[in-house]
């Protein structure tokens, strides 16, 4: 191992963040950077201290998903995982469309939230099974397989192309990079992307993709 993984946590619960600090040292591999309580203290702490990861509550004063969209502008590289007992639709899809790498219900074993924060560091994304398989089935019962398949059709080469990119889980920025286009570019075809999908988010267009890939090969 190269070096300990740094973690900053901010949750305005403190004995919550003490027992994620002695956990996370009590296996090892991490080291606690940094503290807070609100979203400025999460601003202050991403823009001073920048952890490898930060993780954030969204109940919180000054709003944990307001903060995640000031850091991200400042600070697009930093990784923030959602580590919240929020589980509705609005929250998750909003925080993985403002670029969050991880969301995770409070609640998780202390060694499987190790696992995911390791996965996160190596740049893989994480979001809780159960709130994963809620917005498939959001994603299924208004539209066959069939019609999934038949709007897909529909995209151009260079949109399918960039959304198996996003599928997999990679940024506007990353998919910007790996096809060596401009990010307003792959932006402007992520919009039309939704348009033809007829889904509210990239997040949705991602979970469509997946669901229809996991059809089409249990069919196989």
């Amino acid at each position: 191992m190269i070096g300990a993984i740094r973690i900053a946590i901010v949750d305005d619960h403190p004995l919550f963040r003490e027992g994620v600090t002695r956990s996370l040292s009590e296996i090892g591999g991490f080291e606690i950077v940094g503290e807070g309580a609100t979203a400025q203290d999460a601003e202050r702490i991403a823009s001073t201290v920048q952890p490898d990861i930060l993780l954030l509550d969204i109940s919180m004063p000054g709003g944990g998903l307001s903060a995640v969209a000031s850091i991200l502008a400042d600070h697009p590289a930093q990784k923030i995982v959602m580590l919240t007992v929020s589980e509705t639709n609005a929250d998750v899809t909003t925080a993985l469309n403002a670029g969050v790498q991880g969301y995770i219900l409070k609640g998780v074993g202390s060694r499987a939230l190790a696992d995911i924060l390791r996965n996160v560091a190596a740049g893989e994304g994480y979001l809780t099974p159960t709130l994963s398989a809620r917005l498939l089935s959001d994603l299924q019962s208004p539209q066959s397989a069939d019609g999934v398949a038949d709007r897909l059709r529909q995209l151009t080469e260079r949109q399918a192309e960039i959304l198996r990119l996003v599928a997999e889980g990679l940024s506007n920025k990353e998919v910007a990079l790996r096809l060596e286009l401009q990010e307003k570019t792959v932006k402007h075809h992520m919009t039309g992307v939704l348009s033809k999908l007829n889904v509210r988010n990239r997040t949705e267009a991602a979970l469509m993709v997946r669901e229809f890939r996991d059809r089409d090969r249990s069919r196989s």
